[in-house]
């Protein structure tokens, strides 16, 4: 190859990193523009009108909260705790115990007075077999239901507890989570305030309860977290879902509820079959499908998102086990894109098959590779003695500087709607965070993501892995 088309090579090169940056910059200048009128929209729809009376009447309709369990043993016990703590008349808490190889049914048996009880199941099955149906003796337990059935993942449990519910709605939660007594209202009002279109999900905001105080399933008092690995998962849960999930919100073409946090009309969602079980990624693919269905039948509906801080969970401490858990994600998201790949820029499904798919598929699925050779050829051109030092230290720097501003303003968002965090020593931490996390804690999100896209596109067996909880802090 001659030095003439070595050149041209590598100034292609540059022109692509160029470009997404540019639009990279763009994209994310336009959804802190949406995600702001979203959250002003919601403040003022909401700064009226009381609904937690009617919503906490015996006509309420009926929410089935849906919680798997896999060797939960450390905390099943408190969490169950805080959901049957809800402000709300008409639901029923369905913890599945899927297989656990723990005592986590045991302790639920014993805190919870538990007896089996009979039940008839359609001999047609779908999901693995069920051993058991538990409910407690105890009146002031009346609302929880344990299932106890053969290991079959997240999806198989979600789906079981979805199939023996008789309630208009399900709550899909992670059974480590801790809900605030009014959640249900709140979510109940997201599924009724519409009148000209049928809404068939809600989502909210994930918040981070790492360090802080739980007593008696409640959340006492919130701190910031001590763990380091734990406090930039925190600036990024802000960033993501009172940024990025509101912008998407703002244009009702949100195509992700977190698994921690997913509420569905129960008829669409076994309608479109449920969550699929031959993927990790099931919280995201549900919801392709739910809107799926609605859009190749031409019925109107929409996907509503809560930004009030109701759901609390535990993220992980450790790097091992966080990247185990991005690993996860990443092969989830390449399954679901793959899976929906008719949809790529396809104007059938609208802003979902012509902004939404594409989004995902070029800044969530593509952009971690392009970083990582990016970084390689960087690495290369210096060895090489062909690295534009000027141009790399340019769009470094412009990049370095937005993304620092984009967290910078989650924060202050954060700070102005909900100000969680108030001592003056949590903000400059938060801070500090945003301004090392672009070396410190973004590198192992890409390797994690590269992680994940190998072993799919290699087909090497991962499966779902595992997460060692720590249990929160008792008040």
């Amino acid at each position: 190859m001659d030095s003439g088309m070595f050149h041209m090579i590598l100034d292609y090169i540059n022109i692509v990193f160029l470009i997404f940056s540019v639009m990279l910059v763009l994209l994310f200048t336009g959804m802190a523009y949406l995600s702001t009128l979203n959250a002003i929209h919601y403040r003022n729809k909401n700064s009226f009108g009381d609904l937690s009376k009617v919503m906490a009447s015996p006509i309420a309709p009926g929410i089935t909260i849906i919680a798997p369990a896999y060797n939960e043993a450390l905390t099943i016990v408190e969490n169950i705790r805080s959901l049957l703590s809800l402000q709300y008349v008409n639901y029923e808490v369905m913890v599945v115990n899927d297989g656990s190889k723990d005592d986590t049914l045991k302790k639920m048996i014993e805190a919870y007075d538990l007896e089996q009880v009979e039940r008839s199941i359609d001999p047609n099955w779908p999901c693995k077999p069920i051993k058991a149906i538990y409910k407690s003796r105890q009146r002031s337990f009346s609302r929880l239901t344990v299932i106890d059935k053969v290991n079959g993942g997240k999806s198989d449990a979600l789906n079981t507890g979805m199939r023996l519910s008789e309630n208009k709605y399900v709550g899909c939660i992670d059974v480590d989570c801790l809900l605030l007594p009014e959640a249900l209202l709140h979510v109940v009002k997201a599924f009724y305030q519409r009148s000209e279109k049928r809404v068939i999900a809600v989502g909210g905001v994930i918040r981070i309860a790492n360090s802080c105080k739980i007593s008696g399933g409640q959340l006492e008092e919130i701190r910031l977290p001590k763990n380091w690995l734990a406090k930039f998962q925190l600036l990024e849960y802000t960033r993501s879902f009172l940024l990025g999930r509101m912008a998407w919100g703002r244009i009702d073409s949100l195509l992700i509820i977190s698994g921690a946090f997913g509420f569905f009309d129960r008829e669409i969602a076994l309608a479109a079959g449920g969550y699929n079980t031959n993927t990790v990624g099931e919280d995201m693919e549900i919801v392709f499908r739910m809107r799926r269905y609605m859009h190749e039948r031409e019925l109107p509906y929409t996907v509503e998102y809560i930004p009030d801080p109701l759901c609390w969970t535990e993220v992980p401490e450790s790097t091992k086990i966080l990247i185990n858990q991005r690993d996860r994600w990443a092969r989830g998201n390449l399954e679901t894109l793959y899976h929906h790949k008719d949809m790529f820029f396809n104007p059938r499904y609208g802003r979902l098959g012509m902004l939404s798919y594409p989004y995902w598929f070029f800044y969530e699925w593509l952009a971690p590779i392009l970083e990582f050779f990016g970084f390689i050829s960087i690495v290369l051109f210096y060895y090489l003695g062909i690295l534009n030092f000027e141009f790399f230290i340019a769009i470094t720097l412009t990049i370095y500087t937005f993304s620092v501003m984009f967290s910078l303003y989650a924060i202050l968002w954060e700070v102005y709607t909900y100000n969680q965090y108030t001592r003056i020593r949590d903000l400059a931490t938060l801070v500090f965070c945003a301004l090392v996390e672009p070396f410190v804690f973004h590198p192992i999100v890409v390797w994690s993501a590269i992680r994940g896209n190998y072993k799919k596109l290699f087909k090497i067996n991962a499966g779902w892995g595992s997460q060692v909880r720590k249990g929160f802090v008792k008040g």
